[in-house]
């Protein structure tokens, strides 16, 4: 499917979309941008591996974002200030489409996931801020697409064990709380 085909079924698809919202105060608030854009004539999504300098998750694979900071006007401001800080991408360059549903992750972050797409063509260069990030992992959006590339992982969770997807890409694993957040915009725009 081309590029502009993807883009425009990303937007309506989280046009049309209301997110569940989560009521837990203890949790730290946070948002990530699951960006969405044109690379070389293919429609890709953007991630970030974490260096091992960060906080939290360690040298996995996520989405920019953090959490919120006082002089952030929303959640969406936060995830817009968190992707230029890590990856340069600022603000005016992406289009905000829609929110998935809010999440909790076992660090106790109250997650808001946003979707956006780059506005900017193909060869936009990313600055990386090599404290929080080691790299860019550029996946194809069709690869995501096919569900020979998703695999279910079994999990504990609250002393139970549950079945949560994961993704690989080259040599990226793509699991935990990011690879529910796709799983959920891959199922919006399937």
């Amino acid at each position: 499917m081309p590029t502009d085909d993807w883009l425009e079924r990303t937007r309506q698809a989280l046009s049309e979309y209301i997110p569940r919202r989560l009521e837990c105060g203890d949790a730290t608030p946070a948002a990530i941008l699951v960006l969405v854009y044109d690379r070389d004539g293919e429609a890709h999504v953007l991630f970030t591996e974490r260096t091992h300098q960060v906080e939290h998750h360690k040298g996995q694979i996520s989405f920019p974002g953090g959490a919120s900071d006082e002089g952030d006007a929303s959640l969406e401001a936060t995830a817009l200030r968190e992707t230029a800080e890590e990856i340069g991408v600022e603000p005016e360059a992406v289009e905000i489409v829609g929110q998935l549903d809010e999440m909790l992750t076992i660090s106790n972050f109250r997650v808001t996931p946003y979707v956006g797409i780059l506005k900017t063509n193909s060869a936009h260069d990313f600055v990386i801020n090599s404290h929080e990030v080691a790299q860019v992992v550029q996946v194809p959006l069709p690869h995501l697409m096919d569900e020979q590339n998703m695999e279910l992982e079994v999990r504990q969770h609250k002393g139970k064990q549950v079945l949560v997807p994961a993704y690989t890409y080259e040599n990226h694993r793509i699991w935990g709380a990011t690879a529910r957040m796709l799983r959920q915009f891959l199922e919006l725009i399937d």
